[in-house]
């Protein structure tokens, strides 16, 4: 049997009654301000930074070459920390009409979050770094080399938040037919 239409028209909320659905644009704008907080960490744990993470003296040298390589793993690790924490909150949120495009504007977000952090680093390097003539030796300073990198927080939180679903999926019972006696 139907459902009259009286009680069909009742049943479908009204997309103006949920005020959460008004804040769409939190899963772009949060990403990119936690960028600030991601740059300032990598400045203060990376060779050539402060180099809180391992405190050699001989990799404080932000133009030393054997410093390259970590620095650059740092941002790396932090960027995929950022995206699996945004996938999870993005999973943690109950399936509804929309799921689509908070996951596309947390991949936005993240993109945007990770050239916030890249920046932000380089920038904290200038204000409080040593001051070095690594302008006039040619040498590059604190600054990324692997500018793939900076692709790990929007494709961690694509692809954890496609691994959450399936397996979500997965798990999930089918539904009985209506027509089922």
């Amino acid at each position: 049997m139907t459902k009259p239409t009286s009680n069909l028209l009742e049943s479908v909320p009204a997309a103006d009654t949920d005020p959460r659905d008004r804040r769409w644009w939190l899963w772009l704008a949060v990403p990119a301000a936690s960028g600030i907080a991601l740059g300032l960490a990598w400045w203060l744990l990376a060779p050539g930074g402060l180099n809180l993470i391992s405190g050699n003296s001989a990799l404080a040298d932000p133009s030393a070459a054997a410093g390259r390589f970590p620095r650059d793993l740092v941002l790396a690790g932090l960027l995929l920390l950022a995206g699996c924490f945004t996938a999870v909150l993005l999973d943690s949120k109950v399936r509804r009409p929309g799921q689509g495009m908070r996951t596309f504007l947390a991949v936005l977000g993240g993109l945007a979050g990770a050239l916030v952090a890249w920046q932000v680093g380089l920038l904290a390097a200038q204000w409080w770094g040593p001051a070095s003539s690594a302008a006039a030796s040619g040498s590059e300073g604190f600054t990324l080399r692997a500018m793939a990198a900076l692709l790990l927080w929007p494709g961690a939180t694509a692809l954890v938040t496609f691994l959450l679903t399936l397996f979500g999926l997965m798990g999930k019972q089918p539904e009985a037919s209506p027509h089922a006696p």
